[in-house]
């Protein structure tokens, strides 16, 4: 048997997150749980290098029976953490990182090690422009087979995926989202993988799909299918006209079976394959294989994405094109970039994050080309001030009074929580409004 220190220690990792998250905890249980797994993972590879050494420093003799003792503990914790964790697959994979100029991460060449908990630099150039999360850390997949699912990139999705989920009763947000995670992830932008079928962006069209139902839904000009906006709604509307299909066939006595998993089953093996079967499609081994159990995670890990859309969909979020919420679109790109004192402004993060007024000074500026002063107690003077009873997303809130202002700014998203750079240590987040928290809306 071969021993792999790394994947022992990343099966610890994955327990801890996976038992946090999996159950209704305070915040302030949840959050050092999260760093513990991600340190510990963080720890795997020196580990690794460290048991090879100590190995190798044993006599011969003793050295088989030590591997073995480990590979046994190994085998011990993957029968427990098994369970909770993503099988493998080629697209869950770390990346390396290099450098970028103004300190934000590129992509290098994909490692292999599972990655239950970490950090995903996702494929960002560094340039806000370019659209993509430039640091997002990730939850692990709770339902086995689905891929790792960003935290940042589901908050970029949200207001689309909300706007899609109303198009028909019967195909909510929570199941577009579980579907996309299955699909691809939530990968998106040039780099994003395309299937060896030729299905291409998050939602894994086919060019003549895409020729049907691939429109440009947030006015940019052209209907990307590599964006996130044009294939989410594009997703909706090919499920709902399924679902209506489907349960037209229903009423004749065609087709027989749950409708909604008939509609998740006609988005992978195509509408004639639910006709030609009566229901869900069967027989076939592509059917049996991949089909059957591309509906089961998907119907699995919905109530998942009900869970985590929470903060991002049922507080209420305005409509995508609102300019309070291209602001916070801006902001949610860099959800996880590390907290720098007097990092940031217009043109994005500098020294490898920012501060909080550097973060509001980029969201509002990418959303709007407004230019706000630097800091917090400048940015205070800007706009005017609302109850914050009566703030509305995208408006900034101000805290941490001092003698000679705010000591802190963020950007308020609705529900009582706000999007900001906390402090040292921290990273872009979401969080709850401060108490002495005050709003002002610039736009």
């Amino acid at each position: 048997m071969t021993v792999d220190p790394s994947s022992l220690i990343v099966a610890v990792a994955s327990a801890v997150s996976t038992a946090v998250l999996g159950v209704d905890v305070p915040e302030e249980v949840q959050e050092p749980a999260a760093a513990l797994a991600a340190s510990i993972e963080q720890g795997a590879a020196d580990l690794g290098a460290q048991l090879d050494d100590a190995f190798a420093s044993l006599p011969v003799e003793v050295q088989a029976p030590a591997r073995q003792a480990v590979a046994d503990t190994q085998e011990l914790l993957a029968g427990v953490t098994d369970p909770h964790t993503p099988e493998s697959s080629a697209t869950e994979t770390d990346v390396a990182v290099s450098p970028a100029p103004d300190g934000a991460p590129t992509i290098a060449a994909p490692a292999a090690r599972p990655n239950p908990w970490g950090i995903d630099f996702g494929a960002s150039t560094g340039t806000p422009a370019a659209g993509r999360p430039a640091l997002l850390p990730q939850i692990p997949a709770i339902v086995p087979g689905t891929s790792l699912a960003p935290i940042g990139a589901i908050a970029v999705f949200a207001p689309w995926l909300k706007k899609a989920g109303s198009i028909c009763e019967g195909v909510t947000a929570p199941v577009l989202a579980a579907l996309y995670s299955v699909e691809n992830g939530f990968r998106y932008g040039p780099t994003a993988p395309i299937s060896p079928v030729g299905a291409r962006g998050p939602g894994q069209f086919m060019p003549g799909t895409w020729d049907a139902y691939g429109k440009d839904a947030d006015g940019d000009g052209k209907a990307d299918v590599l964006g996130v906006a044009d294939p989410v709604m594009a997703s909706g509307h090919l499920l709902c006209d399924n679902w209506s299909r489907i349960e037209a066939w229903k009423s004749a006595g065609r087709v027989t079976g749950d409708t909604l998993g008939l509609t998740l089953a006609s988005y992978n093996a195509g509408l004639g394959a639910v006709l030609r079967s009566g229901g869900m499609p069967s027989g076939l081994p592509d059917y049996e294989n991949q089909t059957k159990p591309y509906v089961a995670k998907i119907l699995a890990a919905r109530p998942v994405f009900e869970r985590l859309l929470a903060p991002f969909v049922a507080l209420g979020l305005p409509a995508a094109n609102d300019i309070g919420q291209r602001v916070i679109d801006a902001a949610f790109r860099y959800l996880g970039l590390p907290y720098v004192w007097g990092g940031g402004n217009i043109d994005g993060p500098s020294g490898g994050g920012f501060d909080c007024s550097g973060l509001t000074s980029f969201a509002m500026h990418a959303a709007t080309g407004i230019a706000l002063p630097r800091t917090s107690e400048t940015q205070w003077h800007v706009g005017v001030e609302v109850p914050l009873a009566e703030a509305r997303p995208g408006d900034l809130v101000f805290g941490n009074w001092q003698s000679a202002g705010p000591g802190h700014v963020g950007i308020y998203i609705g529900g009582g929580q706000m999007v900001h750079a906390p402090t040292t240590g921290d990273v872009v987040r979401i969080g709850d409004v401060f108490p002495d928290m005050r709003a002002r809306r610039i736009v």
